[in-house]
């Protein structure tokens, strides 16, 4: 699960995102309204976590900005504001749930697990494939790493979900040829060769962690080790 935070209080944001992630909540940062929406286009979220006061925009016009294009990921207000006033402008914006601050993080666990049952079984089955910051849609075809959304050929993308979903486990040049190139001709093993150099080019050179692996002599592996 992916989640945005926008709080400008740098030590309750850390604390957030890392008890988030220590349940398996990725979770991105943004201090100021500008950067939260310069992240928020750059890749799909699952669940957007607002602060109310802080600089640039606003969490509410945030929240509004959001429901423009995205009607169904949920939104969680986390505000110190606990007037009757703000409550009411943030449903109106269309906020699903509104946590007041100081509040337990277990508590906001709870509520971000609830919002996340009341999607749509549509939204919920959607496959998603993630290894450290690369992401993989396999129903639509999307590749992104680092909010960065990467263009592949079909048989790029066929290859790398391949690799994607062996969990780190090694494939051979075969499996790869059965399974991609369905043994379509002779010289398959050179066409693997260069369609893993093509991703190598596409999802790790302009990135300093490197996932597409060789293991001479039995085949390539996807891994961030």
């Amino acid at each position: 699960m992916l989640a945005l935070l926008l709080e400008d209080d740098a030590v309750l944001s850390s604390e957030i995102a890392l008890f988030l992630e220590s349940k398996s909540i990725k979770t991105d940062k943004a201090e100021d309204g500008e950067k939260f929406l310069d992240i928020f286009s750059k890749k799909p979220y699952d669940v957007f976590l607002l602060d109310i006061n802080v600089p640039k925009i606003n969490g509410l016009d945030i929240c509004k900005t959001i429901r423009e294009t995205n009607s169904e990921t949920p939104i969680i207000i986390i505000s110190a504001y606990d007037g009757i006033e703000e409550k009411k402008e943030a449903f109106l914006r269309a906020a699903d749930d509104y946590l007041v601050k100081p509040f337990l993080l277990e508590e906001l666990l709870l509520r971000i697990n609830s919002q996340m049952r009341r999607l749509t079984p549509k939204t919920e089955e959607k496959e998603k494939i993630v290894i450290e910051d690369l992401i993989i849609y396999p129903e639509d075809s999307k590749v992104f790493r680092s909010g960065e959304e990467i263009n592949l050929t079909v048989k790029e993308f066929q290859l790398l979900v391949l690799l994607a979903k062996a969990n780190g486990r090694t494939l051979s040049k075969q499996h790869i040829s059965d399974e991609v190139w369905k043994n379509q001709f002779q010289s398959t093993n050179n066409a693997i060769e260069v369609y893993i150099n093509f991703l190598r080019k596409k999802i790790d050179k302009n990135f300093k962690t490197k996932l597409i692996h060789t293991r001479p002599g039995f085949g390539y592996y996807l891994s961030p080790l």
